[in-house]
């Protein structure tokens, strides 16, 4: 499908553009460097259009009319007049309803999307897009995530003028998401909304952000995996510069080998890796409560338990090269030894961050 997407070049334009070809979408862009016959043989070719082009900081208002208006009235014209019945979308906003410059100019935008469909019979789609973030959007512009972000991550000032100012939030993803739906499902001609948007406030968001920096010195992540906090995560990273990619992390070495922890949750454990030389013993106690889950990683390992109560004991040979978790149990001892002629390498997740005041570990020699 040959798919029209005007404002390629802005932040929703990129991701959306993407997102098209990865469905294998021919995609024929439209930017600000298009000349209006390349744009008007474009529209002629297209089977869905998307219309996200528009102004939302001009130097004069008159831009809000030239942007917002006359160029969403070109679109519709360049349609019409090459007499192709295609279904058109409209990127408008939640400010459509305010009563200002910028919002007087998406609402008579709407309308003209209104009248190509009535007028036509062909479908023409409106979204009112709050708040957009996500990658590649850009910062001191018209998006405080994409400010806060980048701030953050260069170790700069954030200025918030009030904590509480209520946000509803759409992730790029979600809108990309939601305008390929329109090409899937061919809905009814109207209003649609953005699936997933969030209800939170400026300083609930930059508490958030914030947080994120912290974790490659305390190495203990939040709830990163759904929902805002997850979407985000994801936006905060991708202000990261390369040199930003990689950082280091706390690893002990002794004679034995290295310990070195990678990262931790606040309620679900944490991660980590250690090495033991051939014929290394490592542990040698008990757990009341922890547990903990080991996988060799490379190597040839044998563990042995033992139950502190009842003497009755257990042991068992692991190797690399056949992954195999082996799990502690609270009340028995246990401890593992590099029975191979290499080194060993072994994964461990524990279900609690280690506690150096309390930290349920009692040595206790095995057979």
């Amino acid at each position: 499908m040959k798919i029209v997407v005007t404002g390629s070049r802005g932040f929703i334009g990129k991701n959306l553009c993407i997102s098209l070809r990865e469905e294998n979408h021919e995609v024929l862009e439209i930017h600000r460097d298009t000349p209006k016959i390349a744009a008007l043989s474009h529209l002629s070719e297209a089977d869905f259009v998307f219309h996200l082009a528009g102004v939302n900081r001009p130097e004069s208002p008159i831009e809000f009319k030239q942007g917002n208006i006359e160029f969403t009235q070109f679109i519709v014209d360049g349609l019409i007049n090459s007499e192709n019945g295609v279904p058109l979308v409209l990127a408008s906003s939640t400010q459509a309803s305010d009563n200002n410059d910028y919002g007087k100019s998406k609402l008579f935008a709407e309308k003209i999307i209104e009248s190509y469909s009535k007028a036509t019979g062909n479908s023409g789609y409106i979204l009112r897009l709050p708040n957009v973030f996500g990658k590649w959007c850009k910062p001191n512009y018209n998006s405080f995530v994409a400010t806060f972000c980048d701030n953050i991550m260069r170790d700069k000032e954030i200025v918030i003028n009030d904590h509480a100012a209520k946000v509803t939030l759409a992730y790029i993803d979600d809108v990309c998401a939601s305008f390929m739906k329109l090409i899937e499902d061919k809905p009814e001609s109207g209003f649609h909304y953005i699936q997933n948007q969030y209800e939170s406030t400026v300083g609930e968001v930059a508490e958030i952000l914030t947080g994120f920096k912290g974790v490659r010195k305390s190495l203990v992540t939040g709830k990163v995996g759904v929902g805002l906090n997850r979407a985000l995560y994801a936006t905060f990273l991708s202000y990261a510069q390369p040199k930003d990619f990689s950082y280091a992390v706390p690893s002990y070495a002794d004679n034995r080998g290295v310990f070195c922890e990678m990262l931790k949750t606040r309620d679900s454990g944490q991660f980590s890796y250690f090495t033991a030389l051939p014929g290394i013993t490592r542990g040698g106690h008990y757990h009341h409560t922890k547990n903990e889950k080991f996988l060799v990683i490379k190597g040839q390992a044998e563990f042995k338990f033992e139950n502190i109560s009842t003497a009755e004991r257990h042991q068992l040979t692991v190797n690399g090269d056949a992954p195999e978790i082996v799990e502690t149990v609270p009340g028995w001892s246990h401890d593992i030894t590099n029975i191979g002629d290499d080194e060993l390498i072994v994964m461990l997740w524990a279900n609690e961050i280690f506690d150096r005041e309390r930290p349920d570990t009692f040595a206790k020699e095995l057979f």
